[in-house]
């Protein structure tokens, strides 16, 4: 834009903010003409909802500690009272947004697909260990879980329940390198389970990492270890799916 243009869209600009209080003293329109026989719309009534958390508040949490940035340095322990207080800070959001219970905290960060009616748990397991060895994700653990509710707890009515434990060992060895906090969330794990109607899940924790894509820099994260991120979220997919298909 030219000096000359930019001057007179300035000069049209203070005009026209010159002209609002003429054109605010027009009386205002009546109403509709066409709309007199028309009952009065009673209006909307929104439900009452909880105030967000005020920018003092928020300011007020204390900052996290120094981080790690050598390979496997550990970052400083985050103290519980700064947990707390990040948790406290987003529930009113949480709560306001969605209205979620536990219940529905733990269902969104899942993962699940139904198996085809006719397939056995057995069978199931099978498809699942198949895919896995094909894609080079090797299982490193199994936990079944409802034997120890017969052997432990004497509870001879639990569903069948199988924890299985698999690991990608190059991609493992980046997320320690980058944090080794990390380390509680590996292996990756699957479940294998009947629920109360005896149908059969195969379930994950959800790691889609795509959300990352709308924030500035994907939050840090290495162009290497979100690469591998993705692969291995395509490659756990890719698992459940042929479990819950019976493919072989």
């Amino acid at each position: 834009m030219t000096n000359s243009s930019m001057k007179h869209t300035l000069l049209a600009t203070f005009a026209l903010a010159l002209a609002v209080p003429a054109l605010a003293a027009d009386p205002a329109p009546t109403g509709n003409p066409y709309l007199t026989n028309v009952p009065a719309s009673p209006g909307l009534s929104l439900p009452k909802l909880p105030s967000l958390p005020t920018l003092p508040s928020l300011l007020s949490i204390p900052k996290f500690p120094a981080q790690g940035v050598r390979p496997y340095e550990m970052s400083g322990v985050v103290p519980q009272d700064v947990k707390a207080g990040l948790i406290k800070s987003m529930l009113p959001v949480m709560n306001m947004t969605t209205r979620m219970d536990l219940k529905d905290m733990m269902n969104l960060m899942t993962i699940k697909y139904k198996a085809k009616p006719g397939l056995t748990f057995d069978d199931v397991k099978t498809s699942m260990e198949l895919r896995a060895n094909s894609l080079n994700f090797k299982k490193v653990g199994e936990s079944p879980m409802w034997k120890d509710f017969q052997a432990v707890l004497g509870d001879m009515d639990a569903p069948r329940i199988e924890v299985y434990h698999y690991c990608d060992i190059a991609v493992g060895r980046e997320m320690l390198k980058y944090s080794p906090e990390s380390a509680v969330y590996m292996p990756c794990r699957f479940t294998i389970m009947e629920d109360a109607d005896k149908n059969i899940w195969v379930m994950t924790l959800d790691w889609d990492t795509t959300w990352l894509d709308s924030v500035k820099g994907r939050m840090g994260t290495p162009d290497v270890l979100w690469d591998h991120a993705v692969v291995i979220r395509d490659k756990m997919d890719n698992i459940m799916r042929a479990a819950a298909n019976g493919d072989l």
